[in-house]
This record gives structure tokens, C-alpha cells and sequence, in this order.
């Protein structure tokens, strides 16, 4: 059995502590674990995941291409290379996934360069990256992307509003017009937009992971989005560094009305099947 976590994030040495301090203050979650990659690596091998897709996401136009070239690093590791700098025996593969932001006038060449080094997917972020999903200068990205990467996309806000930038509605109609788009609606299809994501999103042909949901949701209405949703298209994700593997792991395991199977599935076997790993 494969434990794969579908939603990480890890960033580079020199802002790593700045990062994570705004994941803290937008959410008001508190965490005392790291955002280097050093203590995301220690949480995994903690965990014993076998895998983990670790996001990236440029707040700005000017910082696409260099959160690209770290994803790009990461891509270029190998077990071995983790192995050597990390000191650690077993260590799980590192899929990154890329950004991008439509006010970048390179973005085009962005996706192109993440496409030649197999990246596999890219992230979005609307709220902190000040994208409105429904902005129609992303047909041209989503098009660009439809057919060879998977999409990513932070759903939700601490602050529930029709007119949050990302929206249950806002990810139902890329669908409509991108059918063939593999996206992932994380924190299951928008975080404390749970009730939406239940009557708009359940059901429909898209992942949703359980990232920044397991702790917050009310228990009866994700039992009902699990019974709604494909149980193949459902991926456990950690949140880390706000939430650790073991944590989400953990609560994972306590739901008593997921089969065996279907537990597998989530943690690991739906995952490896998306990404092709």
C-alpha cells in the first residue's frame, strides 16, 4: 500500500520563516511546523509516505519564473541526491507542481518550460494571488493546459463571500467550458465553502482532496460529500505546514464509515493513478 499526500508545501531556505508566519496570520492556524524542506522531508519519512506532490504559488508576476526554477530544481532530484543531502535511508518522491499568473507577459513560456522538464502539474492560488477565477484572461491558460497538466486549485476563504475570488460555482464553470481539465479542488472543494462544494461540485469529474477540511468541516456534511463524490477522485492531502501527514493521516483512519479500500484509494492508490507514478 502507497501513501501518497497530494498537498504540500515546502520553500526555499531564505524565505521559508516569512512564509510560513503568512500562512499563520491569513488563517489563524497555528503550526509549529517548518516550511524548509528539510522539515517537510522529516514530517514525510515521519509519516512514512511514499510520495507527495509539494505546490508552489508566485503572489506576483515577478516571482513566477523563480518559484518555477525551485519547482524545477525539486524536479531534477533524485532519490539518491535526497538521500546524500538529507541522510536519510528512504525518503518519498517529490512531484513538484509549477505556477503561474496571468499579469506575467512570460506565462506562455512558463508553461512551456515546466512542460519540456515533465512537470506534472500547476497550482493556483486566487486569494492569495489576487486571481478571480472567473477573470477571462485565464481561458487562454486553461486551454494552453487542458489536454497534458493537472490543475490545482486552492478553493475557498476564511472569509465566505459570493464574491471570494474562488468559489464551488467559479470551479464548476471552468468545467463546463474545459471538460477535459484534470483539476483538483482542494480543502474538498473549498474550504468552509463546504456546503456549496457538497450541492455544486459532488458528483462532478474532479478531484477533490481532504486538505485544511478533516479537523474544520461538520462531520455529517463530509460523510455526505464522500457518498456524493467518485471514490476514485478522492486524494488525502496533509495542508503541511499547517497540518502535519500523521495528523491528517490520523483522522483519515477514523472515519469508520470508509471501507478498508476506499481508505486505500484516498491515501495513496488514487493519487498514484493521477499522477502516473
Amino acid at each position: 500500500m502507497m501513501l501518497v499526500d497530494c498537498h504540500t508545501h515546502a520553500f526555499a531556505e531564505k524565505i521559508a520563516e516569512k512564509a510560513v508566519a503568512q500562512l499563520i496570520n491569513y488563517y489563524h492556524i497555528e503550526t509549529t511546523l517548518g516550511g524548509r524542506l528539510v522539515d517537510l522531508l522529516e514530517s514525510a519519512v515521519t509519516a512514512g509516505l511514499d510520495a507527495m506532490i509539494l505546490l508552489v504559488a508566485a503572489t506576483r508576476p515577478e516571482q513566477v519564473k523563480p518559484a518555477n526554477d525551485w519547482a524545477l530544481f525539486l524536479n531534477s532530484l533524485s532519490g539518491d541526491d535526497l538521500k546524500k543531502e538529507y541522510h536519510y535511508d528512504s525518503l518519498p518522491r517529490i512531484v513538484p507542481f509549477g505556477t503561474f499568473h496571468p499579469d506575467d507577459p512570460n506565462w506562455f513560456d512558463e508553461i512551456s518550460r515546466l512542460r519540456k522538464a515533465g512537470v506534472k502539474g500547476i497550482k493556483l492560488h486566487p486569494e492569495f494571488q489576487g486571481i478571480d477565477l472567473a477573470d477571462p484572461r485565464l481561458l487562454n491558460f486553461f486551454a494552453e493546459i487542458e489536454n497534458d497538466f493537472i490543475l490545482m486549485v486552492h478553493i475557498g476563504d476564511p472569509v465566505v463571500s459570493e464574491s471570494n475570488n474562488s468559489t464551488p460555482q467559479k470551479v464548476a464553470d471552468i468545467l463546463d467550458h474545459f471538460p477535459k481539465l484534470r483539476i483538483i479542488a482542494a480543502h474538498m472543494g473549498g474550504y468552509q465553502f463546504w456546503d456549496q462544494a457538497y450541492r455544486i461540485l459532488a458528483g462532478r469529474d474532479l478531484y477533490l482532496d481532504t486538505s485544511s477540511t478533516l479537523e474544520y468541516i461538520d462531520p455529517g456534511l463530509l460523510q455526505k460529500i464522500f457518498e456524493r463524490h467518485d471514490p476514485e477522485k478522492i486524494l488525502f492531502g496533509s495542508d503541511y505546514p499547517l497540518r502535519s501527514p500523521v495528523q491528517e493521516l490520523a483522522l483519515i483512519k477514523k472515519l469508520n464509515w470508509l471501507t478498508s479500500t476506499q481508505k486505500e484509494r484516498i491515501i495513496g492508490q488514487n493519487c498514484v493513478k493521477l499522477l502516473g507514478i
